[in-house]
Parts: C-alpha cells; sequence; structure tokens
C-alpha cells in the first residue's frame, strides 16, 4: 500500500487501484499508465509540481495528453510566476519519487490546482503513488481529498 491509497481506504472514498508492469525505459511515465492500461489519455492525469517566485511548491494536475501553463497556475494561486519545482525538492515535500508522485497522501500539504478538464469524465486516473500505480476516481473526490482547487491550468 501507499500513503495515497491508505488515505483513500481509511476515508472510505470510493476508488479503484490499477496495475500494470512499468518499463524504466519508458519516455512518459502518465501515457505508459494510458497505453498499458488501455485508457484514453485525456483520462489519465500527471502529477507535476512548479514553484511560485516565492518558492511555495504548487501539486498540478494536469491530462498526460498535454502540458502545464506554467502562467495560468500562476494566475489561479495569485502568484506572479511559478516555474517547474526541483525534483529533489518535490521528493522531499511529497514523499514520492519522480515518476510517481500522487497528489494524495503526500508528507506536506500542497495547495493543489486541477485542471477543469478533469470535471469532464465520470472518473480520472492519477498515480497511486508508485510507478505501474494508477488510481481511478471522481475529479469531485481527488479535488475533496486535496482540498484541490479547480481551474485551467493545461494545455494540449
Amino acid at each position: 500500500m501507499t500513503p495515497a491509497i491508505d488515505l483513500l481506504k481509511k476515508a472510505k472514498a470510493e476508488h479503484r487501484v490499477h496495475s500494470y508492469q512499468h518499463d524504466p525505459k519508458a519516455p512518459s511515465y502518465g501515457l505508459e499508465a494510458a497505453e498499458k492500461l488501455g485508457l484514453a489519455p485525456e483520462c489519465v492525469f500527471k502529477t507535476l509540481l512548479a514553484a511560485t517566485e516565492k518558492g511555495e511548491l504548487l501539486v498540478a494536475v494536469v491530462p498526460v495528453a498535454g502540458s502545464l501553463d506554467l502562467k495560468a497556475l500562476a494566475a489561479a494561486a495569485g502568484a506572479k510566476k511559478a516555474d517547474m519545482a526541483d525534483p529533489m525538492a518535490a521528493q522531499r515535500a511529497t514523499g514520492y519519487l519522480v515518476g510517481g508522485i500522487s497528489p494524495l497522501g503526500q508528507k506536506k500539504r500542497l495547495r493543489t490546482f486541477i485542471d477543469e478538464s478533469a470535471r469532464q469524465h465520470p472518473t480520472i486516473h492519477v498515480s497511486g503513488g508508485r510507478r505501474g500505480l494508477e488510481l481511478e476516481l471522481s475529479a469531485k473526490t481527488l479535488a475533496q481529498h486535496t482540498q484541490g482547487h479547480f481551474a485551467a491550468i493545461g494545455k494540449p
């Protein structure tokens, strides 16, 4: 079990766990998950960490088929600017390894922003906290358990 799965089980939140054999040579962890689980890439979301100009770490959850709009994330967070966070800082803050960072069950509670496209799907998939492990849940459940905010932060 991972902290993400433990959190959902403890809260009795509706979710499903999916696993697949992770290939360390895969160029994109998120697209690999979509392919191996037979999912539409727009339903699979990656968890990225960004840092504001003041050093605050933010969690961004965006579709794996697109990318993160750093300007839109900064605006949603009320910051002037955001850049991708240092991978080591992301690992320290979340307790997860890059490529397996889940938006759920992180060591530190960071402000979380979920691309509004997530609301278009009955369920979405996010990392379960380990490469090769995905969680299926509703966008509403994800927002509830991350105290996340929906915003237009993804780019196709």
